[in-house]
Protein backbone atom coordinates (compact mmCIF):
# COMPACT_ATOMS: atom_id res chain seq x y z
CA UNK A 1 0.00 0.00 0.00
CA UNK A 2 1.60 3.19 -1.29
CA UNK A 3 1.78 6.10 1.25
CA UNK A 4 2.70 9.80 1.07
CA UNK A 5 4.68 10.84 4.20
CA UNK A 6 6.10 14.37 5.02
CA UNK A 7 9.39 14.29 6.84
CA UNK A 8 9.75 16.24 10.16
CA UNK A 9 12.94 18.00 9.98
CA UNK A 10 14.68 16.16 12.61
CA UNK A 11 13.65 13.07 10.98
CA UNK A 12 15.41 14.18 7.51
CA UNK A 13 18.57 15.02 9.26
CA UNK A 14 18.47 11.58 11.19
CA UNK A 15 17.86 9.40 7.80
CA UNK A 16 20.66 11.48 5.82
CA UNK A 17 22.87 11.25 9.10
CA UNK A 18 21.87 7.04 9.48
CA UNK A 19 21.25 8.11 12.94
CA UNK A 20 19.43 5.50 14.64
CA UNK A 21 17.24 7.33 16.98
CA UNK A 22 14.49 7.31 14.15
CA UNK A 23 12.28 4.32 14.93
CA UNK A 24 11.95 0.87 13.48
CA UNK A 25 8.56 2.25 11.56
CA UNK A 26 9.34 5.58 10.62
CA UNK A 27 13.10 3.86 8.46
CA UNK A 28 10.67 1.27 7.08
CA UNK A 29 8.01 3.71 5.82
CA UNK A 30 11.16 6.06 4.15
CA UNK A 31 12.87 3.60 2.76
CA UNK A 32 9.92 1.90 1.30
CA UNK A 33 10.44 2.50 -2.88
CA UNK A 34 6.38 2.40 -3.11
CA UNK A 35 6.00 5.40 -0.74
CA UNK A 36 6.23 8.64 -1.74
CA UNK A 37 8.46 11.02 0.69
CA UNK A 38 8.19 14.39 0.91
CA UNK A 39 10.41 17.10 2.45
CA UNK A 40 8.83 20.75 2.85
CA UNK A 41 10.63 23.95 2.06
CA UNK A 42 9.92 25.08 5.73
CA UNK A 43 12.79 22.13 7.21
CA UNK A 44 15.24 23.32 4.42
CA UNK A 45 14.59 27.02 6.27
CA UNK A 46 14.37 25.44 9.74
CA UNK A 47 17.87 23.53 8.94
CA UNK A 48 19.77 26.68 7.57
CA UNK A 49 18.09 28.89 10.23
CA UNK A 50 19.42 26.72 13.14
CA UNK A 51 22.63 26.17 11.65
CA UNK A 52 23.35 29.75 11.19
CA UNK A 53 22.04 30.38 15.03
CA UNK A 54 25.01 27.71 15.95
CA UNK A 55 21.88 25.20 17.04
CA UNK A 56 22.54 22.61 14.52
CA UNK A 57 26.71 22.73 13.56
CA UNK A 58 26.51 18.67 12.37
CA UNK A 59 24.40 20.15 9.31
CA UNK A 60 27.09 21.26 7.47
CA UNK A 61 27.30 18.52 5.71
CA UNK A 62 24.47 19.70 4.04
CA UNK A 63 23.98 23.27 3.96
CA UNK A 64 25.60 23.98 1.18
CA UNK A 65 22.96 21.74 -1.04
CA UNK A 66 20.01 21.02 1.03
CA UNK A 67 18.10 20.23 -2.17
CA UNK A 68 20.81 17.82 -3.58
CA UNK A 69 20.30 15.96 -0.47
CA UNK A 70 16.66 15.86 -0.74
CA UNK A 71 17.07 14.92 -4.59
CA UNK A 72 19.84 12.59 -3.80
CA UNK A 73 16.99 10.25 -1.82
CA UNK A 74 14.73 10.75 -4.09
CA UNK A 75 12.64 12.42 -1.73
CA UNK A 76 9.47 15.16 -3.70
CA UNK A 77 10.46 18.80 -2.24
CA UNK A 78 7.33 20.37 -0.97
CA UNK A 79 7.13 24.19 -1.53
CA UNK A 80 5.16 26.81 1.21
CA UNK A 81 1.76 27.93 -0.60
CA UNK A 82 -0.51 30.69 0.45
CA UNK A 83 -2.95 27.71 1.41
CA UNK A 84 -0.19 26.66 3.88
CA UNK A 85 0.94 29.67 5.26
CA UNK A 86 -2.87 30.65 6.11
CA UNK A 87 -3.61 27.69 7.50
CA UNK A 88 -0.36 27.24 9.56
CA UNK A 89 -1.41 31.08 11.14
CA UNK A 90 -4.80 29.96 11.96
CA UNK A 91 -4.05 26.58 13.32
CA UNK A 92 -5.51 26.18 16.94
CA UNK A 93 -3.58 25.68 19.92
CA UNK A 94 -0.28 27.29 21.59
CA UNK A 95 1.82 25.70 20.13
CA UNK A 96 4.79 28.99 18.81
CA UNK A 97 6.97 26.87 16.45
CA UNK A 98 6.06 28.12 12.92
CA UNK A 99 8.31 25.58 10.96
CA UNK A 100 6.04 22.87 12.68
CA UNK A 101 2.68 25.12 12.79
CA UNK A 102 3.71 25.15 8.69
CA UNK A 103 4.53 20.71 8.83
CA UNK A 104 1.11 20.19 10.59
CA UNK A 105 -0.75 23.00 8.10
CA UNK A 106 0.92 20.92 5.07
CA UNK A 107 -0.11 17.65 5.96
CA UNK A 108 -3.63 18.16 6.70
CA UNK A 109 -3.59 20.37 3.40
CA UNK A 110 -2.22 17.73 1.36
CA UNK A 111 -3.39 14.20 2.86
CA UNK A 112 0.06 13.39 4.48
CA UNK A 113 0.88 11.24 7.44
CA UNK A 114 3.75 13.40 9.01
CA UNK A 115 6.82 11.08 10.22
CA UNK A 116 7.97 12.64 13.87
CA UNK A 117 8.27 12.16 17.17
CA UNK A 118 6.50 14.75 18.55
CA UNK A 119 3.55 13.61 20.13
CA UNK A 120 1.78 17.21 20.12
CA UNK A 121 1.45 16.55 16.57
CA UNK A 122 -1.45 13.83 17.51
CA UNK A 123 -3.22 17.05 19.30
CA UNK A 124 -3.79 18.86 15.49
CA UNK A 125 -5.20 15.86 13.79
CA UNK A 126 -2.62 14.61 11.38
CA UNK A 127 -1.55 10.92 11.21
CA UNK A 128 1.64 10.61 12.76
CA UNK A 129 4.45 7.64 11.81
CA UNK A 130 7.00 7.08 14.39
Amino acid sequence: MRVRVLLDTHALLWWLAGARRLSVRAKRAIADENNEVFVSAASAWEIATKYRLGKLPGAKVIIDDIAGAIASQAFSQLSVSVVHAERAGLLHGSHRDPFDRMLIAQAQTEGLTLISREKLFDSFGVARLW
